[in-house]
């Protein structure tokens, strides 16, 4: 008994380090993308992130109501003002995790759990976009009847609707508003606007709520962007795979997976055996 617990402790282990080690590789290469992107980035101050980003925060602000002071606080305090990891290479400047319905690339850091996935977003702006659509549910409805300037009740109100788990979240995020005077860039709406804005809202929440179990609840890897851990070396070809989904969702190279099977074209058959062990 004492052997079969060993073995199994082994091979538990060896099942993690495979793990972790596919998901360096892939960090690696989102890294590198990004810095190829933009090989001059440069560090921001809180100043300069409040400048670069205020833009797309109002025009958020304009469209759903979350107070723009509300967004760059938040962006301030979960992305260390643009520093973090997640923010210079996966443009995720508000540590969204990967879904089931997420069909872009992952990018893999410890969280809640070790090898924590995160959306990797094309740009910072698409990242500031997904925020918005991440309030846009049930569980933050109420404050979508806040005015888009009342940054308060926001911030209180993201804390009792589970946003975060510290308790003075919400003392941050009014602390950081008031410290750098983003309440200026919040704005006023008339009766009628808000009424407008609030019934283009909840269509788009109540039109969400059937999805929302598969829209927002983290998955360890998104489908699509599965790095398969397996011992068979062998994967057999079904109905709307490509070369390049397979190669993803094996952590490989299209050249790489064409080099391992002998292949001198794009072209795969239904039931074809690939070799997609390096």
């Amino acid at each position: 008994m004492k052997h079969k617990l060993l073995l199994f402790a082994l091979a538990v282990i060896l099942f993690s380090s495979c793990k972790s080690r596919k998901y360096h590789r892939n960090n690696v290469q989102i890294e590198k993308a990004a810095n190829k992107a933009n090989p001059n980035f440069t560090d921001y101050n809180t100043l300069s992130y409040i400048e670069a980003f205020k833009g797309v925060a109002i025009e958020e602000m304009n469209t759903y109501g979350i107070p723009a002071s509300i967004t760059l606080a938040q962006g301030i305090i979960e992305s260390g003002s643009g520093n973090s990891s997640l923010a210079k290479y996966a443009n995720n400047h508000f540590g969204i995790k990967c879904t089931a319905e997420w069909k872009g690339k992952a990018y893999y850091k410890d969280d809640d759990k070790s090898n924590d996935c995160f959306r990797v977003y094309k740009d910072a702006r698409e990242s500031y976009k997904d925020h918005s659509e991440f309030l846009k549910r049930k569980r933050y409805s109420a404050l979508f009847q806040l005015d888009k300037n009342d940054y308060i009740n926001w911030a209180k109100g993201l804390k009792q609707a589970g946003y975060a788990t510290n308790p003075k979240y919400p003392d941050m995020v009014i602390n950081t508003i008031e410290k750098y005077q983003l309440h200026q860039y919040d704005q006023s709406e008339s009766e009628p606007d808000k009424i407008k804005r609030e019934d283009r809202v909840f269509t788009e929440i109540n039109a969400n709520i059937p999805k929302e179990t598969k829209k927002f609840t983290p998955v360890e890897t998104p489908p699509s962007k599965q790095i398969i851990n397996t011992t068979d070396p062998n994967y057999t070809v079904q109905k709307g795979d490509t070369l390049y989904n397979i190669s993803k969702r094996y952590n490989m190279t299209v050249d790489e997976l064409k080099s391992l099977n002998n292949l001198t074209d794009q072209g795969i058959k239904i039931g074809q055996k690939l070799v997609v062990v390096k």
